[in-house]
């Protein structure tokens, strides 16, 4: 086997494997701190050995065994052995205790634990990434724009809280798994959205690193809870999100809004996937949570060949239905840009300007005023609201796409 054929096994190990080692190690020691240390060093060891010794039949299985080894040496080592329950843990492979909660699965109790609720959203999301999808801490952190020694202290102290409030390493109970797998949708959904459009203005607009481990993870918690339908939903949802990444933003590095996209350039075998998982829910008969809604919204945008020909009337019914399930003025303002499609930028307008005053210092409703003053002709008062948007937060590219359409502004109307 070539030297890349190695790194290229290694590297998919440690796509596909991670997660289980780590998972597979918590369980049996109790710690993530050992666990994920004795993990980082299997996968150092492989890629110190394996290109002497060849890929292992079973890579999985060769990288449990070393980091099973490694965290017994660490524990001897450092001899946090405390009484013969910690000794039978070194002794015996499996947990002599049987698993509690409504799944049993390594991977799942990991992902629970790691978005258990008594962690903060930003703690879950740097937790979640660094256990569950194996991203480094200097990874994670040039992500959500930090310094890397404010993320490390961030995970540090994610995991000191799991050990010191005690947090079972488990899936939550039949009763309390709704409310939970919840939580854990949010966290993916963030960090999916990080990627899709980062938040700060000195980075690139889309980061396909963050974007493909957040829909690994949500294929992992979708294949654990086949029957949950807001996993489906998510994952549906970031597909079709997904697909159309490599159209979001032009050449000269302005965002491209969906109307503009190329939609020759969106990926047909991801879409094809997302509307399939849409079905799949519509058939099912259960009333659809927030992440199916937006998934069949995207459905119906990804199914029309151009804006002109996209059934803006069932999109409008479908906001209508997210309004009421999430009556939020950030879903409600996309509403109102879907109302102003169907029945004219004068509707629409009548629709987000009572949200001006919630809405205040959220840029896009002040580019979406900005599109439907511009629409009706009253260019000072567009130009205006583009101005107002572009001087709130946001990534450069869609500041420079902005300054495009206001600059506009000074000839022909578009």
């Amino acid at each position: 086997m070539s030297p890349l054929d190695v790194a290229s096994a290694i590297t998919r190990a440690h796509h596909e494997e991670w997660a289980r080692v780590v998972a597979s190690l918590a369980r049996r020691f109790g710690d993530l701190d050992i666990a994920e240390e004795a993990a980082a060093e299997a996968f150092a060891v492989a890629v110190e050995r394996w290109p002497h010794d060849g890929v292992p039949p079973n890579p999985g299985a060769w990288l449990t065994t070393t980091a099973n080894r490694r965290a017994i040496d660490r524990i001897r080592r450092e001899k946090k052995r405390e009484d013969k329950h910690r000794e039978a843990l070194l002794m015996h492979d499996g947990d002599p205790h049987p698993p509690l909660g409504a799944i049993d699965d390594d991977r799942l109790r990991l992902v629970f634990t790691c978005c258990h609720p008594a962690l903060g959203m930003e703690a879950r999301v740097a937790l979640t990434l660094r256990m569950v999808a194996g991203l480094t801490v200097p990874e994670i952190a040039r992500a959500f724009l930090v310094q890397e020694g404010a993320m490390a202290r961030r995970i540090t102290r994610a995991k000191d809280k799991i050990s010191t409030a005690r947090i079972p390493y488990r899936v939550p109970s039949a009763e309390d798994l709704p409310a939970r797998v919840s939580g854990v949708l949010t966290v993916l959904f963030l960090v999916f959205n990080e990627g899709y459009l980062a938040t700060g203005p000195g980075t690139d607009p889309v980061r396909p690193g963050l974007t493909s481990e957040a829909i690994r993870l949500a294929r992992l918690v979708r294949a654990l809870l086949p029957d949950d339908g807001e996993a489906v939903g998510l994952l549906a949802l970031m597909l079709m999100t997904e697909a159309r990444r490599t159209a979001r933003v032009s050449a000269d590095g302005e965002l491209v809004p969906l109307d503009r996209q190329d939609r020759a350039a969106w990926d047909a075998v991801l879409i094809a996937e997302g509307h399939r998982l849409v079905r799949e829910r519509l058939t099912s008969g259960e009333a659809p949570g927030r992440y199916q809604i937006l998934a069949a919204i995207n459905a119906v945008h990804t199914s029309a060949r151009d804006t002109g020909h996209t059934d803006w009337s069932q999109v409008v019914a479908l906001y209508g239905q997210l309004v009421r399930l999430d009556p939020s003025p950030v879903v409600a303002l996309n509403r109102a840009v879907a109302v102003a499609e169907l029945e004219g930028p004068q509707a629409g307008l009548a629709a987000v300007d009572p949200l001006g005053q919630a809405l205040a210092g959220y840029r896009a409703y002040h580019s979406a005023r900005a599109e439907l003053l511009r629409r009706l002709g009253r260019s000072d008062e567009s130009r205006a609201a583009y101005d107002r948007a572009i001087g709130l937060p946001g990534h450069s590219a869609e500041t420079a796409y902005l300054v495009h359409r206001r600059d506009e502004l000074e000839g022909p109307l578009g």
